[in-house]
Formats: C-alpha cells, sequence, structure tokens
C-alpha cells in the first residue's frame, strides 16, 4: 500500500514538474513574442518617419536623386522584411542609407537650417534608442528562453512540447555598434 502511494507521489510530482515547466517556457516565449512586437512597433515608426525625411532632403538635394532613391529601396526592403534574420540584415541596410542621408545636410546649410529637417532628424534620433532598447530586450528574452528550453531537464521534453530555438535579432559584428547609438550629426 505505502509502495503504490510512493509512485502516485512521483507521479504527481512528475506531471507537477512538466505542467509548471510547460507554463514557465511558454511565459518566456510570449515574452520574446511581445519583445519582437515591440521591434516592429519601433520599425514602424521609422519606416513612417522617412518619407518624410526624404521629402524635406530632396527640396535641398533634388540633385541627389541616387542617395533618395537608396533611402527608400532600402526601406522598402526592411518593410517587407520578414523574421529576426531578414529584418536584420534590411535594417543594416536601412541604417547605413539614413546615414548617407543625414551625411547630405553637411552640404546644404540651408537644409541644416531647416526647422523641418531638425524636428525629423531629432524624431529619428529617438526611434533609434528606443529600437536599440527594443532589440536588447528582444534578444535577452530570446536569450532566456533559449536557454531555458536548452537545459536540463527541459531539453528532453522541448522538442515534444514543439518548443523550438529562437533567433536573436542580429545585424552583425560590424553594425552593431552602429545601430545602438543614435545617428551623430555635426552642424
Amino acid at each position: 500500500m505505502t509502495m503504490e502511494w510512493v509512485i502516485l507521489g512521483l507521479i504527481v510530482l512528475v506531471i507537477g514538474w512538466l505542467l509548471m515547466s510547460y507554463n514557465g517556457v511558454v511565459a518566456m516565449n510570449q515574452r520574446a513574442n511581445q519583445a519582437f512586437a515591440d521591434i516592429d512597433v519601433q520599425l514602424k515608426q521609422r519606416h513612417d518617419l522617412i518619407p518624410n525625411l526624404v521629402e524635406t532632403v530632396k527640396g535641398y538635394a533634388s540633385h541627389e536623386k541616387e542617395t533618395l532613391d537608396a533611402v527608400i529601396r532600402a526601406r522598402n526592403t526592411a518593410i517587407s522584411a520578414q523574421g529576426p534574420a531578414n529584418m536584420a540584415e534590411a535594417e543594416k541596410g536601412l541604417s547605413g542609407a539614413l546615414g548617407r542621408l543625414i551625411a547630405l545636410s553637411e552640404a546644404y546649410p540651408d537644409l541644416k537650417a531647416n526647422t523641418n529637417f531638425l524636428d525629423l532628424q531629432a524624431q529619428l534620433g529617438t526611434i533609434e534608442d528606443k529600437l536599440a532598447a527594443a532589440r536588447r530586450f528582444f534578444n535577452n528574452a530570446v536569450s532566456e528562453y533559449n536557454a531555458a528550453i536548452q537545459s536540463i531537464p527541459m531539453v528532453f521534453v522541448a522538442k515534444n512540447f514543439g518548443f523550438s530555438e529562437r533567433t536573436f535579432f542580429d545585424v552583425g559584428e560590424t553594425a552593431r555598434t552602429q545601430l545602438d547609438q543614435a545617428p551623430n550629426v555635426k552642424f
């Protein structure tokens, strides 16, 4: 009779552990999903701001069509990118194009003094800061989730419950330091 209670107790403990572990991993996965959605919000704001910035610069630098077209192409590529890896690559290209666009202001003194341009540039800097923070939060959430499903004993059951490793929002070593800072433009 006591052996049956011990076995029943062990079964209850194992089931309890599975439920708690499953719920913990689900919570971590949801936190990573929310963090990725936060990145999407910041990227949408960034993508919405870019046409206004381009139009403002167009008025002053109409002969810089190649740079302006590159920014719009990079923006469109970034908007259509799916998944952390593709989005990171597209955003790297967009950041480079934006850097070239902002650098144009050096060649146009009237543009540097334009209040609309200055306001858009300040908004872009704020969005870049928020985006860097959102990327860090997402990568931290993904790190916690991946560690949870790769740790013993969850590693033995995570795949059975449909959990798999998530990808970090990684832009690569060379662009990482540039993207974690707001654009720096000197007037």
